[in-house]
C-alpha cells in the first residue's frame, strides 16, 4: 500500500496557476469519482483552497504520475505546468506532510487555524462520495489528531496573522485614518467574516457585504452594522466604495474592468484598494492597468506574513518534534497492520487443531470412555499438534547451523534455556 499525497500550494506554484486547478464544491464528488478510476486508485480526497490543491490518495502502488496526469487532464492543463509546480510525497513523508498542512505548518500564514476545517471538510466530502476507506481513514484521523496536539502543546496558533488581517493592515498603507473610508467586502464565508471584524477594529467609515444570496449577506451585515447586497448590486454601489476585498467560490470572475472604469469616472479618480484573495479570482487582473486602482492578489500579502513566520520560529521547532514523534507512531501502527493477516493465519490454524481435538474428544466421550480419561487424552494430543511443526523447524535449524533462529525460537517462545553452548558452538 502507498499513501500519496500530491498538489501545488503557494511555494510552488503562482495564482495563475492554482487557480487553474482550483474545484468548485460542486465538481468534487465527482471529481473523486473520476480520479479514483482513471489513477487506478483505492481511496481519495481531494483538497483545495485558495492556497492549495492537493491529492490525498492510497493505492496498491506510487500512482503519483498517474494523478498528476488525470489533474491536468481535468482541468485542461499542460501536464509539463504542473510538473514544474507540483510536489508528492509518499508513505512516511506523505503522513508528515498532511499533519504539516493540518495545524498551519505549511500554509502561507504560519498557524493560520482555517485550514484544519477545511481538511475535515474535503475528508467529509470525500467519504459521502465513497473513495474514503479504512487506510485513508486512518491517516486521516491520525492527522487530525496530531494538529490538535501542536494546537494545545505550541503556541503556533495564538493569534496568527491570517490572510483577512493582512488584507486589512494593507489597506492602512493606502489609507491611514479609515473612519473616513468605506469597504465593499464581496463574499459571506469565514474569510469576509474576518475581513469585517478587523475593519471594525479599525473604525472602519462603513461596510457593504455582497453575496450570491443576500440572505447570508443580512447574516454577516447585521454582526457589523453593515449593508447587505446582491452581486448584481455591486455596479450601483462600487463609486462609493475605497476598498474592495473579495474571497468567493466563484469559477468565474465577479468584477470586472469595465465596471471599475464606470466607478472611477463618477469618483473623479479617487483611488481605490482592492486585495482579491479568491483563488480562482473573482477581480479580473486587466483591473490592475487601471492607473488610480491598487490591486492586490493573495500571494501580494507575503511582506505581512512574513513577519508572523519570523515570530513563531521557536514554536515551529517545537511543532516538528511532535510531529516526528507522530510519524514513527504512524509508521509503527501501519507495520503492526501489515502483519494482521499473518496472525490471523496463526489463530486460524490454532482453532483447526482445537476443533479436530475436540471432535476426536467428544466421540471418545459418546462412546462411554471416562471423562478424565478423555480430558487427559485431549490436552495431550492438543499438546502434541501444537508443538510439532515448530519443534521440526528448530531441529531442522540445528541441523544447518541456523543459530540465530534458534535465538529469535527461544526468544519468542520465552523458553529458559541457556544460549552459552550454542554460541560456543556458532563460533
Amino acid at each position: 500500500m502507498a499513501l500519496i499525497a500530491l498538489g501545488i500550494n503557494h511555494d510552488t506554484a503562482t495564482v495563475e496557476v492554482r487557480e487553474k486547478v482550483a474545484f468548485a464544491p460542486e465538481q468534487m464528488s465527482d471529481a473523486l469519482q473520476s480520479l479514483c478510476l482513471s489513477a487506478n486508485l483505492s481511496e481519495a480526497v481531494i483538497l483545495s483552497t485558495c492556497n492549495r490543491t492537493e491529492i490525498l490518495a492510497v493505492a496498491d502502488n506510487d500512482q503519483s504520475n498517474e494523478i498528476l496526469h488525470w489533474l491536468a487532464q481535468y482541468h485542461a492543463v499542460p501536464k509539463v505546468s504542473l510538473q514544474s509546480s507540483s510536489y508528492c510525497h509518499i508513505n512516511a513523508e506523505a503522513i508528515f506532510h498532511m499533519m504539516k498542512v493540518a495545524c498551519g505548518l505549511d500554509s502561507l500564514i504560519l498557524g493560520e487555524p482555517q485550514i484544519l476545517g477545511q481538511l475535515k471538510s474535503a475528508f467529509a466530502v470525500a467519504q459521502q462520495a465513497g473513495t474514503v476507506g479504512g487506510a485513508l481513514d486512518h491517516a486521516m484521523q491520525h492527522t487530525f489528531s496530531y494538529a490538535k496536539k501542536v494546537r494545545t502543546q505550541t503556541a503556533i496558533g495564538e493569534n496568527p496573522v491570517s490572510v483577512a488581517f493582512a488584507a486589512v493592515s494593507l489597506s492602512q498603507r493606502i489609507f491611514s485614518d479609515l473612519s473616513k473610508t468605506s469597504a465593499l467586502l464581496i463574499g459571506a464565508g469565514e474569510t469576509i467574516d474576518l475581513v469585517a471584524k478587523h475593519l471594525q477594529g479599525r473604525n472602519i467609515g462603513r461596510i457593504i457585504v455582497a453575496n450570491r444570496t443576500l440572505t447570508r449577506a443580512e447574516e454577516l451585515a447585521k454582526q457589523y452594522s453593515a449593508e447587505a447586497i446582491l452581486l448584481s448590486d455591486i455596479p450601483d454601489k462600487l463609486s462609493q466604495v475605497d476598498i474592495v476585498i473579495s474571497s468567493t467560490a466563484s469559477q468565474l470572475p465577479i468584477l470586472g474592468k469595465g465596471a471599475v472604469e464606470r466607478a472611477l469616472k463618477i469618483r473623479k479618480r479617487r483611488p481605490m484598494f482592492m486585495v482579491d484573495i479568491a483563488v480562482p479570482r473573482d477581480i479580473e487582473p486587466e483591473v490592475a492597468d487601471l492607473s488610480d486602482v491598487y490591486l492586490y492578489t493573495v500571494d501580494d500579502l507575503r511582506d505581512i506574513i512574513d513577519e508572523n513566520k519570523q515570530a513563531r520560529k521557536d514554536e515551529v521547532v517545537k511543532a516538528d518534534v511532535i510531529l516526528r514523534d507522530g510519524v514513527e507512531i504512524y509508521q509503527a501502527v501501519q507495520r503492526v497492520n501489515s502483519v494482521v493477516p499473518v496472525v490471523k493465519a496463526f489463530r486460524q490454524q490454532a482453532e483447526a487443531l482445537q476443533a479436530d481435538v475436540l471432535e476426536k474428544g467428544l466421540k471418545q466421550l459418546s462412546n462411554g470412555v471416562d471423562a478424565e480419561k478423555v480430558l487427559e487424552s485431549m490436552a495431550r494430543l492438543l499438546t502434541n499438534k501444537l508443538i510439532h511443526e515448530p519443534s521440526m523447524q528448530i531441529k531442522k535449524a540445528g541441523e544447518v547451523g541456523d543459530y540465530n533462529f534458534v535465538r529469535k525460537f527461544t526468544e519468542l517462545y520465552q523458553l529458559d534455556v541457556d544460549l552459552s553452548e550454542i554460541v560456543e558452538m556458532e563460533s
